[in-house]
């Protein structure tokens, strides 16, 4: 297996710092970059000079996807994962759990990868990290930041960025997108716990014949026999979506943690293998999934979590033999929350700063015939006079026809708004305008990369 140049250049950065005596450091690149492919070409080489190393995954659908990119690049590796006696060689894959029940067991080790790092604040993946204090560690991510918005610093000293997702697109490496996107849904009474919105309460809202039942529609109309992955609230969300695929005549499945493994790998494989068009989950298939022929990501999870959502719609991009684009249903507005799938994001590891308590003033509103940014509340645009669109606020009154979001002209709104913000206080209002969930951390990125003082 053949690196590309920007993997080529990602291993040589890492040397370069593993040579000076760094310890600890964060690869992020976007989901469907080859972080995996990339990193068992180095597992390899160390292997060949008889260094020990451990690669860390966090699901089981991981630990099978892991070992046959192991095997494309000629990997031979031990294995410890639960019900199977460990087997330990010179580079080893684990599942997190298993591992962190057996690490007196292991030995020593010169290198620990942690698989979708952003979980590493979890006390297993703690634990580990812990552990081996002697080790190299580097961290694999496409979103390097934890739900409630905190960076990973107490972790990893150091963050190494791949290519944009931009310039992954234009260079063919991920599929060019189409994004149809609904108003805002009203979450209007629905909570916060642990920096995302509580799940009971978005269940009520967001799993109902009115909006649930439009997707169906919507996917006949957009993508029909095209395979999709649907992200879900809940587990009894993600039946009740599958069974009005199947109602519809479109074969469908659901998979959730509970189900017993060979149930769960057959319906994997054959949404691989295209036997299954739709699967649905509200859990399992958002992080680390691989397979390149999803051409649809339907969105059916409001989330505030800005890495959960790029996470979700990075399913979808993964190029392959015979697939033009990857359609993007967004029927909850996260798009409208997060931004672009492919917006550019100046990572951290001091993560985003949320808003101050009691700041709850909305952004302006930008005109999307001329961008004029007018007072928020306003009906007509003040500047060109163009009446703005009233937004529908209840959304299990009818179903909701999506409509293609103009990226060209969306990028351009974002830019101009953006480019006319001259203060920090003018950032932060824009940050709101956009809905993002931390305003104050993005327009203090924005701030220093521009030199405006706070």
């Amino acid at each position: 297996m053949e690196l590309r140049d920007y993997q080529v250049e990602l291993i040589n950065r890492v040397r370069l710092e593993m040579s000076q005596g760094r310890k600890t450091m964060i690869v992020t690149s976007p989901t469907g970059s080859g972080k995996t492919v990339m990193v068992a070409h180095m597992m390899k080489l160390a292997a060949e000079k008889g260094k020990r190393s451990l690669f860390l995954v966090h699901r089981k659908e991981l630990i099978d996807q892991t070992l046959a990119t192991f095997n494309a690049v000629g990997l031979d590796s031990g294995l410890v994962v639960a019900g199977e006696r460990p087997s330990i060689k010179t580079a080893t894959l684990g599942s997190i759990l298993t591992v962190a029940n057996k690490l007196e067991s292991l030995g020593k080790m010169d290198l620990v990868v942690y698989d979708e790092a952003h979980h590493v604040a979890a006390k297993s993946w703690s634990k580990v990290h812990g552990f081996f204090r002697e080790s190299f560690h580097i961290g694999l991510t496409a979103t390097p930041v934890r739900l409630d918005g905190r960076g990973l610093g107490e972790w990893f000293s150091l963050i190494i960025k791949g290519p944009s997702i931009k310039h992954l697109i234009d260079t063919g490496w991920l599929s060019k997108y189409r994004l149809f996107a609904p108003s805002n849904v009203d979450l209007k009474g629905c909570h916060t716990r642990m920096g995302d919105y509580v799940r009971g309460e978005i269940d009520a809202v967001v799993d109902k014949p009115s909006i649930t039942g439009n997707v169906i529609d919507q996917y006949t109309k957009k993508c029909a026999g095209k395979r999709a992955i649907v992200f879900c609230i809940t587990v009894n969300h993600a039946k009740n979506v599958a069974q009005q695929f199947a109602d519809a005549g479109i074969t469908s499945e659901y998979i959730e943690g509970g189900m017993n493994d060979e149930r769960r790998s057959r319906i994997i494989r054959g949404f691989r293998e295209g036997n299954v068009q739709v699967l649905c989950s509200c859990d399992l298939v958002g992080e680390g999934f691989d397979v390149p022929g999803i051409e649809c990501a339907i969105l059916l999870r409001p989330t505030q979590s800005f890495g959960l959502y790029r996470q979700q719609v990075g399913r979808a991009l993964r190029p392959c033999e015979g697939k033009r684009e990857a359609i993007i249903l967004d029927h909850v507005g996260n798009s409208t929350r997060h931004g672009l799938p492919d917006e550019d994001t100046d990572w951290s590891l001091e993560g985003v700063r949320g808003k101050k308590r009691g700041e709850s003033r909305p952004g302006p509103r930008i005109c999307t015939t001329c961008f004029a940014a007018s007072p928020a509340g306003s009906t007509v645009c003040g500047y060109c006079g163009i009446e703005f669109p009233v937004l529908q606020r209840k959304l299990d009154e009818r179903a909701g026809e999506l409509s293609e979001v103009d990226l060209a002209a969306e990028r351009t709104k974002r830019r101009i708004g953006q480019g006319m913000c001259r203060t920090y206080e003018e950032l932060v209002e824009e940050g709101k305008r956009r809905g993002y969930k931390h305003p104050h951390g993005w327009a203090y990125w924005i701030a220093k990369s521009r030199g405006i003082r706070r």
